[in-house]
């Protein structure tokens, strides 16, 4: 009779433990799609991440090669407008132009004529010339207004803040209705193209030309 209890006990325990065991069995796989899940996002969080960092790679390797091309671009230029100016100075100093000799003068005339250095303060086209430009030129402690005939050669934007050669004494004229104070010295080549003549090293507006 012990004996039979024991077994019955025993029995008992077993099905208990079966019935546990299942039960974790279900839980585990009722969790198991869940698992799937995380995981699963976790993948495409990690995939998404990937594929932000390389579209950011790809725009900065973009911005980088942009960058580069407009740097190379303008030295490109910078190159080009030197060599271009190298290249005019050399023909310049090969080529020598021969003019007509004046009449020579005394020391004592050139003496008469007052050169000195202009700053170009401000600069306007002669509403009714197509040659003539307008400029305000400080010499010294005083401002003359100059009309020059090189509006072909220069635009005002061009002309402000150059420091020229100026003959000061020269008697005021009215050129197309305006007056005239004085003249900018210019070169002239064989063509007729003209440049301003400006001092070789900086010098202060109003130095003596002699």
């Amino acid at each position: 009779m012990l004996k039979a209890k024991r077994l019955k006990s025993m029995f008992v325990l077993y099905s208990a433990c079966a019935v546990m065991a299942t039960g974790f069995t279900s839980q585990a796989a009722s969790e198991q799609p869940e698992v799937t899940t995380i995981t699963e996002t976790k993948g495409e969080n990690t995939n998404t991440h990937t594929a932000v960092q390389a579209i950011s790679q790809n725009i900065v390797a973009s911005a980088q090669e942009m960058t580069d091309a407009s740097q190379q671009v303008i030295a490109d230029n910078i190159a080009k407008k030197e060599e271009e100016e190298r290249l005019a100075r050399e023909k310049a100093e090969q080529e020598a132009i021969d003019i007509e000799p004046k009449t020579e003068i005394e020391y004592d005339d050139f003496a008469k004529m007052q050169f000195q250095v202009g700053e170009i303060i401000s600069c306007e086209a002669v509403p009714k010339s197509k040659k003539l430009l307008c400029s305000q030129v400080k010499i010294g402690s005083t401002t003359k207004q100059i009309v020059s005939g090189i509006r072909a050669h220069y635009t005002p934007e061009e002309m402000v803040g150059k420091k020229v050669m100026v003959l000061v004494n020269l008697k005021p004229a009215k050129l197309a209705g305006v007056l005239s104070e004085g003249m900018l010295l210019c070169a002239e080549d064989a063509e007729g193209n003209l440049a301003l003549v400006t001092p070789e090293k900086p010098m202060p507006a109003g130095a003596e030309i002699c």
